[in-house]
This record gives C-alpha cells, sequence and structure tokens, in this order.
C-alpha cells in the first residue's frame, strides 16, 4: 500500500501530522519529490498555474485522496479524467472565509468612499473632498452562500445596511434569514445597490454575469466579484462600465492574470485586485490545520471533510 503525500508546504512546520506516512515537500517544481505512482495522498500546491497543479495527476495511479488549498476545485474537476475513480476530491473549506470576506468588505468599501481616486490625488498632491456613498442603507445581494458568502454577511452586519438577499444554487433556510435560488436572480438584481460575487465556478454559473444579468442590476450599482474570473462575461461587463452606468472591484477577472494593455485596466469606474482573496496571514495556519485533521481522518479510515465529489462515482 502506497504511504507518500506529497505536502505544498514543508512537513516540518507541521506539529502533529501522523505517524505512518511518508511526508514529501512539493509546491509544484520541475522535479517530483518522489514517484507519483507511489503518491496516497496528494495535497495540491497553492496559487500555481492549472497545468502545475494537474502535471503529476496521470501518474498518480495509486492515489487515494486530493485535497486542495483552495475554496474552488473548478482546476481539479477540469483534468478529472486523469484521476482514477473512487478518489475522494476535497476542497478548502474552512482557511479562506475569514480572509475573503475581509476583501470583499474591503473592495466594496473602497469603491464606494471612492479610495482608488484618493491615491491618485494624493499622488498628484492634490486635495479632493466631496460626498461619496456609504454602505449605511444600501441593499447588497450576495450571489453564492457557502462558507464564503455567509462570512461575508457576517462582515457586513455592523454596517447598518437597509437589506440582504442572498441566493445560491438551491433554496434553504440560514441562520440570518432565507436564501434564495437563482432562478430567483431576475427580481432581486433591480433592487440590488451591491452586488457581491461569492459563487463557485460551475456549469452553471460559468458567464452567469451576462448581459441580461448586468442590464437587470440597478443604474449605479456596484458589482464586486470574489469568486472566479469566468463567472462574469467580461466583454459585457466593459460596455456596462464604459457607459458608466455601473462600476466595480475585482478581486479575480477573465482572462487571468489580466494582461497588460486589456480594456479593463483603463476602463473608468473599476478597481482590480490580483486575486489575493486568499494569500494572506490567515492562510497558513488554517491550512496546516485542515491538512493535519484531513490526514488523521486518512490514517484512521474516518470520514473526510469538505469532500466535493468521488471520481467515477455516478452521484456527483
Amino acid at each position: 500500500m502506497t504511504s507518500d503525500v506529497w505536502l505544498p508546504i514543508p512537513p516540518a512546520e507541521f506539529q502533529e501530522l501522523p505517524q505512518g506516512l511518508d511526508y514529501l515537500f512539493w509546491d509544484g517544481g520541475q522535479e517530483f519529490p518522489g514517484d507519483p505512482a507511489d503518491c496516497a495522498v496528494y495535497v495540491v500546491p497553492y496559487m500555481k498555474r492549472q497545468q502545475v497543479k494537474v502535471r503529476p495527476l496521470a501518474e498518480m495511479r495509486n492515489v487515494r485522496l486530493i485535497q486542495t488549498l483552495t475554496a474552488g476545485v473548478d482546476d481539479m474537476i477540469a483534468a478529472i479524467g486523469l484521476i482514477a475513480p473512487g478518489v475522494p476530491l476535497c476542497n478548502a473549506r474552512g482557511v479562506h472565509e475569514a480572509s475573503t470576506a475581509e476583501l470583499a468588505l474591503t473592495l466594496t468599501l473602497a469603491s464606494l468612499r471612492g479610495i482608488p481616486g484618493f491615491v491618485r490625488a494624493q499622488q498628484r498632491e492634490h486635495w479632493e473632498g466631496g460626498f461619496r456613498p456609504a454602505l449605511a442603507d444600501k441593499s447588497v445581494l450576495i450571489v453564492g452562500y457557502g462558507a464564503i458568502g455567509a462570512a461575508i454577511e457576517d462582515r457586513l452586519a455592523p454596517f447598518e445596511l437597509a437589506r440582504v438577499a442572498r441566493v445560491a444554487r438551491s433554496g434553504r433556510a440560514s441562520a440570518r434569514g432565507p436564501v434564495l435560488p437563482l432562478t430567483e436572480l431576475p427580481n432581486l438584481l433591480p433592487e440590488a445597490d451591491v452586488v457581491i460575487l461569492s459563487t463557485p465556478l460551475t456549469d452553471t454559473t460559468r458567464g452567469l454575469v451576462d448581459a441580461e444579468f448586468l442590464a437587470r442590476m440597478k443604474d449605479g450599482a456596484l458589482l464586486v466579484n470574489v469568486a472566479r474570473g469566468p463567472v462574469v462575461d467580461t466583454k459585457a461587463l466593459l460596455g456596462e462600465l464604459e457607459t458608466g452606468r455601473l462600476t466595480a472591484a475585482l478581486d479575480v477577472t477573465d482572462p487571468e492574470p489580466l494582461p497588460a494593455g486589456h480594456p479593463l485596466w483603463q476602463v473608468p469606474g473599476v478597481l482590480i485586485s490580483p486575486h489575493v482573496g486568499g494569500p494572506t496571514s490567515a492562510f497558513l495556519p488554517r491550512a496546516r490545520r485542515l491538512v493535519t485533521e484531513q490526514l488523521k481522518r486518512f490514517v484512521n479510515q474516518e470520514p473526510l471533510r469538505n469532500v466535493i465529489l468521488t471520481t467515477g462515482s455516478t452521484d456527483n
């Protein structure tokens, strides 16, 4: 039985890794740390291109667990055909909620209060006062109400909002109120001053924010994307931004990284951060805790956390 565990964090940085496994460090370098066929658990390198993450998969014939350190697993699902059947694919629920929610709030406040303009004025040594929109009394729509969406609402709670609406793939109840299905979006969009995207990238959500979605948003509304770039139709968004009818704050873009010369860089009314929702000081402690717990469950043959799918299963 294979016992190698490929970790993108040096094993010495963990305090309580379970005994009985052989820990190898691989963070996406050209040389593999061992024979991929001997890998039992693959913890996917973080903040690497998709082609790097999936490169060893075809040779990992005996892998029995794949653990990502991202909330989204679209990169791995795109290469699902390379993975043997019966392998659980787990995401990093519990790792990124705090930092991504912080960034969603930061982008929202910075955009509404005109912080990018203040920075540019400071560089010109120019004092620019005046009234700006507040978050208080606004109506916010959160599209994608999983762990990150709920964490975003937790941080919005003190801001005296007029309303928070929640949307997910299917409707349900939550501690803060009802979560409505995606089919309710046409009715909710015209009422929202701020629309925050925190949905995973799936076949359903790819291109969800298209021309029709954007046209239903109210004049002057702000779109905040901390989900995945392809959730938004970039061409359609550019059309709305160029008219000045909408504004946007984007931590993710399509394409990504956003190349020099792309019109999103210069279009009015957009604030761009370079996909930094997850990589903060909060990441490593939470990532180490999750990986340690999963490996203990793996060794003890206990149910794993955060299983998104099992390869080859008809229940996925």
